[in-house]
């Protein structure tokens, strides 16, 4: 059986990974949208992240792996590191060399990455991550960390992430990994080699760019409230 990894984003679409039962291991992006059995780790990448965690705003359950802006963090703050270092499994600072630096990845890169180089996964079901296929950066992040989701700021964003996630693909294109991602359509952004495949559930279709001059607040929460 292959090394199987499933990584659970925070777009509204991460709701897919319980349509049904997952066996292998489990990676969350900083604060999961559910609870997930058997977690892994939660991975973080962000200061403003390990910032609201040490004010107390927020907190995330069981252990994680910190990029190198919640090290550099952890750094400046002993305190706060001795009192989170059981929960810490591990530091993770290994950059593609396609990013140009550490801030161009975010949580998602970071987990995608870490499973296909850490845990050298065979197999990666990627839930959540909607800004591949949607102008829609809307995450659960969002709920207690205020961020920038203008039109303008989304599709900066878009035009700097996606180009490191067709690199990613293209990284372990080699037999290496298979890639599934999961989405309501399969319309996807850029091109992807063999080791790409997309899952779809037909339930909503496409977001797209606000045409200009209209509103861009043009996401809509599913019914049941869980993105």
């Amino acid at each position: 059986m292959p090394r199987t990894v499933h990584i659970i984003g925070n777009g509204d679409s991460a709701m897919f990974y319980n349509d049904a039962p997952r066996k292998g291991l489990k990676l969350a992006c900083n604060l999961a949208p559910f609870p997930i059995e058997d977690l892994y780790a939660s991975c973080m990448v962000d200061f403003k992240m390990v910032r609201h965690i040490h004010k107390g705003d927020i907190d995330v359950p069981g252990e994680w792996i910190l990029g190198v802006r919640p090290k550099a963090y952890m750094e400046k703050n002993p305190q706060f590191f001795m009192q989170r270092s059981h929960q810490i499994k591990m530091f993770y600072d290994r950059l593609p060399s396609y990013a140009a630096n550490y801030t161009d990845l975010n949580c998602g890169h970071f987990a995608v990455y870490f499973a296909c180089c850490r845990l050298r996964a065979e197999r990666v079901h990627m839930y959540g991550f909607d800004s591949i296929f949607d102008f829609n950066l809307r995450s659960f992040t969002d709920t207690f960390i205020n961020s920038d989701r203008g039109g303008m700021n989304n599709n900066r964003l878009t035009n700097n992430w996606r180009p490191l996630w067709q690199n990613i693909f293209k990284d372990f294109s080699d037999g290496r990994t298979e890639f599934i991602l999961h989405h309501m359509h399969d319309n996807l952004k850029f091109k992807i080699g063999k080791n790409v495949t997309i899952e779809t559930y037909g339930k909503r279709g496409e977001i797209l760019e606000p045409e200009e001059g209209k509103s861009d607040k043009i996401w809509i929460p599913p019914a049941s409230g869980v993105m």
